[in-house]
């Protein structure tokens, strides 16, 4: 199956969501469904604890997110859990948690969990958050791939985004610096009078590129259309309309190979200024990419 994420055999990814869904029949049995859970406050994030350590040591914080490792050691217990941020180490101790921390024992890897408790340094000095209350937020009925050391497989990181961004840092930081670049491409051009614009996707008509288009039906007008293969056409037509400055970031869809540097879908950023030349054009592309 396609969320089979580890390299283990079927017959053992199996049995383990099979115990998965056990845990999960049971906690509800025991009135303590995580998926009823549908809000939980939170004060700070991973980043805010290791950067701003001074401003929040010993002050009481409430964390959340996925618990990607664990270390039981009887009494007391220690384990990481990923945020949006990053991951922050976690102190459990069963004198402070009491039955809770029977709960945190029977928890898995890749388990949603909330965190409340106070910020703190451990003898290694690592910055963390000692428990004093757990809570679990989200059951994971699947196990992650390869116990957590990576998701290796190319086909299945880009059919599985979503399993990619768990498991690789790399993967979350890629995604973080684009949705940055196109903020940064947006403030710079609106800053400079460009108006930004949405143009049609289904068009009558492939044209702005040699390319291959997706064609489909319109029912309506029992006519076939396009997925756009460039939105050049239609933003010069907006400057022949009277706007001097337009620009489009959009979507782009070409019929054609695929590879790990080629996909069918994907994103341009396209521009049109009125009274200037290629060097003024050259000029502003260089100033945006510097920028």
């Amino acid at each position: 199956m396609a969320d089979d994420f580890t390299n283990e055999t079927e017959q053992d990814i199996s049995e383990q969501r099979q115990i998965r869904r056990q845990k999960l029949e049971d906690l509800r049995q025991a009135g303590k469904d995580p998926f009823a859970i549908n809000i939980y406050e939170k004060t700070a994030m991973s980043c805010d604890i290791k950067e701003n350590y001074a401003q929040l040591e010993g002050k009481q914080v409430s964390i959340a997110g996925r618990m990607v490792s664990r270390r039981v050691m009887g009494k007391a217990s220690f384990m990481h859990i990923l945020d949006e941020m990053g991951t922050v180490q976690v102190y459990l101790k069963r004198d402070d948690l009491g039955e809770g921390y029977a709960d945190f024992k029977a928890y898995d890897i890749g388990d949603i969990v909330g965190v409340k408790g106070e910020v703190f340094e451990t003898k290694t000095g690592e910055k963390s958050v000692h428990a004093r209350e757990i809570t679990l937020l989200s059951k994971s009925l699947i196990p992650l791939p390869e116990k957590f050391h990576g998701l290796k497989d190319t086909d299945l990181r880009y059919r599985q985004r979503y399993v990619d961004l768990i498991v690789n840092t790399d993967s979350r930081k890629a995604f973080v610096a684009r949705s940055k670049m196109v903020s940064s491409i947006r403030s710079y051009l609106d800053a400079r009078g460009f108006i930004e614009v949405e143009t049609p996707i289904l068009q009558t008509t492939a044209g702005g590129a040699a390319a291959r288009p997706f064609v489909t039906h319109h029912n309506t007008l029992d006519m076939d259309m396009y997925l756009r293969i460039a939105t050049e056409l239609h933003l010069k037509r907006l400057i022949v309309g009277g706007f001097e400055r337009v620009y489009e970031i959009g979507r782009i869809f070409r019929n054609e190979g695929m590879s790990v540097k080629h996909n069918p879908e994907f994103t341009t950023i396209e521009l049109y200024q009125a009274y200037t030349d290629v060097y003024g054009i050259l000029q502003l592309t260089e100033d945006l990419i510097v920028n």
